[in-house]
Protein backbone atom coordinates (compact mmCIF):
# COMPACT_ATOMS: atom_id res chain seq x y z
CA UNK A 1 0.00 0.00 0.00
CA UNK A 2 1.11 3.43 -0.88
CA UNK A 3 1.51 5.99 2.05
CA UNK A 4 0.04 9.05 1.61
CA UNK A 5 3.42 11.02 2.91
CA UNK A 6 5.29 9.31 0.37
CA UNK A 7 4.38 10.74 -3.30
CA UNK A 8 3.65 14.79 -2.51
CA UNK A 9 -0.16 15.57 -4.32
CA UNK A 10 0.67 17.56 -7.51
CA UNK A 11 3.30 14.39 -8.51
CA UNK A 12 0.32 11.61 -7.76
CA UNK A 13 -1.97 14.02 -9.48
CA UNK A 14 0.36 14.26 -12.62
CA UNK A 15 1.37 10.48 -12.73
CA UNK A 16 -2.64 9.72 -12.82
CA UNK A 17 -3.79 12.12 -15.23
CA UNK A 18 -0.24 12.18 -17.45
CA UNK A 19 1.49 9.30 -17.36
CA UNK A 20 -0.22 6.29 -19.26
CA UNK A 21 2.54 4.26 -19.29
CA UNK A 22 6.34 2.91 -17.45
CA UNK A 23 7.66 3.39 -20.83
CA UNK A 24 6.19 6.94 -21.49
CA UNK A 25 7.73 7.83 -18.33
CA UNK A 26 11.41 6.12 -19.31
CA UNK A 27 11.15 8.12 -22.37
CA UNK A 28 10.32 11.04 -20.76
CA UNK A 29 12.36 11.06 -17.88
CA UNK A 30 15.36 9.72 -20.25
CA UNK A 31 15.03 12.73 -22.78
CA UNK A 32 14.64 14.90 -19.59
CA UNK A 33 17.94 13.29 -18.55
CA UNK A 34 19.73 14.60 -22.14
CA UNK A 35 18.60 17.82 -22.49
CA UNK A 36 19.89 19.12 -25.38
CA UNK A 37 20.14 16.18 -26.90
CA UNK A 38 18.06 14.56 -30.45
CA UNK A 39 16.57 11.69 -30.09
CA UNK A 40 14.94 10.18 -32.87
CA UNK A 41 12.57 6.61 -32.59
CA UNK A 42 15.47 4.46 -33.44
CA UNK A 43 17.73 5.47 -31.13
CA UNK A 44 15.15 5.83 -28.45
CA UNK A 45 13.95 2.37 -29.42
CA UNK A 46 17.60 1.30 -28.97
CA UNK A 47 17.92 2.53 -25.56
CA UNK A 48 14.57 1.29 -24.27
CA UNK A 49 14.60 -2.02 -25.79
CA UNK A 50 11.44 -1.23 -27.67
CA UNK A 51 9.85 -1.64 -30.79
CA UNK A 52 10.77 1.34 -33.34
CA UNK A 53 6.87 1.51 -33.85
CA UNK A 54 6.34 1.74 -29.87
CA UNK A 55 9.33 4.22 -29.89
CA UNK A 56 7.68 6.44 -32.08
CA UNK A 57 4.63 6.37 -30.76
CA UNK A 58 5.98 7.61 -27.70
CA UNK A 59 7.86 10.58 -28.30
CA UNK A 60 4.81 11.54 -30.45
CA UNK A 61 2.78 10.89 -27.30
CA UNK A 62 5.32 13.50 -24.98
CA UNK A 63 5.63 15.99 -28.28
CA UNK A 64 1.38 16.04 -28.32
CA UNK A 65 2.05 16.37 -24.54
CA UNK A 66 4.00 19.50 -24.95
CA UNK A 67 7.33 17.43 -22.97
CA UNK A 68 9.02 17.89 -26.76
CA UNK A 69 10.05 19.93 -29.15
CA UNK A 70 11.05 18.57 -32.84
CA UNK A 71 13.95 19.65 -35.80
CA UNK A 72 14.32 18.21 -39.10
CA UNK A 73 12.18 16.27 -41.03
CA UNK A 74 14.41 13.25 -41.93
CA UNK A 75 14.91 11.74 -39.39
CA UNK A 76 12.57 14.31 -37.30
CA UNK A 77 14.88 14.55 -33.63
CA UNK A 78 13.20 15.45 -30.78
CA UNK A 79 14.11 17.53 -27.81
CA UNK A 80 13.54 17.37 -24.18
CA UNK A 81 10.97 21.49 -24.04
CA UNK A 82 8.34 21.13 -21.73
CA UNK A 83 6.00 23.83 -23.33
CA UNK A 84 5.77 25.67 -19.80
CA UNK A 85 8.08 26.24 -16.61
CA UNK A 86 5.20 25.09 -14.38
CA UNK A 87 5.17 21.90 -16.80
CA UNK A 88 9.31 21.54 -16.14
CA UNK A 89 8.87 21.70 -12.19
CA UNK A 90 6.36 18.89 -12.01
CA UNK A 91 8.43 16.60 -14.37
CA UNK A 92 11.73 17.56 -12.03
CA UNK A 93 9.61 16.93 -9.37
CA UNK A 94 8.23 13.51 -11.07
CA UNK A 95 12.17 12.05 -11.74
CA UNK A 96 12.74 13.22 -8.01
CA UNK A 97 9.99 11.40 -6.70
CA UNK A 98 10.97 7.96 -9.19
CA UNK A 99 14.21 8.04 -8.09
CA UNK A 100 13.20 7.56 -4.83
CA UNK A 101 10.27 5.87 -4.97
CA UNK A 102 9.81 3.92 -7.72
CA UNK A 103 7.94 0.91 -6.81
CA UNK A 104 5.00 3.62 -5.53
CA UNK A 105 5.08 5.49 -8.86
CA UNK A 106 5.16 2.02 -10.87
CA UNK A 107 2.03 1.25 -9.00
CA UNK A 108 0.44 4.20 -9.31
CA UNK A 109 0.84 4.03 -13.36
CA UNK A 110 -0.21 0.58 -13.17
CA UNK A 111 -3.18 1.16 -10.76
CA UNK A 112 -4.54 3.90 -13.28
CA UNK A 113 -3.75 1.44 -16.74
CA UNK A 114 -5.43 -1.59 -14.71
CA UNK A 115 -8.56 0.88 -13.92
CA UNK A 116 -8.60 1.75 -17.79
CA UNK A 117 -8.83 -1.36 -19.07
CA UNK A 118 -11.02 -2.51 -16.63
CA UNK A 119 -13.50 0.22 -17.99
CA UNK A 120 -12.99 -0.39 -21.11
CA UNK A 121 -13.45 -4.47 -20.76
CA UNK A 122 -16.94 -3.33 -18.85
CA UNK A 123 -18.29 -1.47 -21.90
CA UNK A 124 -18.71 -4.83 -23.31
CA UNK A 125 -20.22 -6.23 -20.76
CA UNK A 126 -23.72 -7.35 -21.60
CA UNK A 127 -26.92 -5.69 -19.07
CA UNK A 128 -29.81 -7.39 -18.37
CA UNK A 129 -31.37 -4.06 -19.38
CA UNK A 130 -29.78 -3.72 -22.73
Amino acid sequence: MIKASAIADDVRRFVLTSIPSIPYLEAMLLLRNEEGKGWDHRILAQRLYLSEKTAAGLLAELHEAGILRTEGQDPVLYFYAPDSDSLRTIIDRVAATYSTHLVEITNLIHSTSARKAQQFADAFKWRKDS
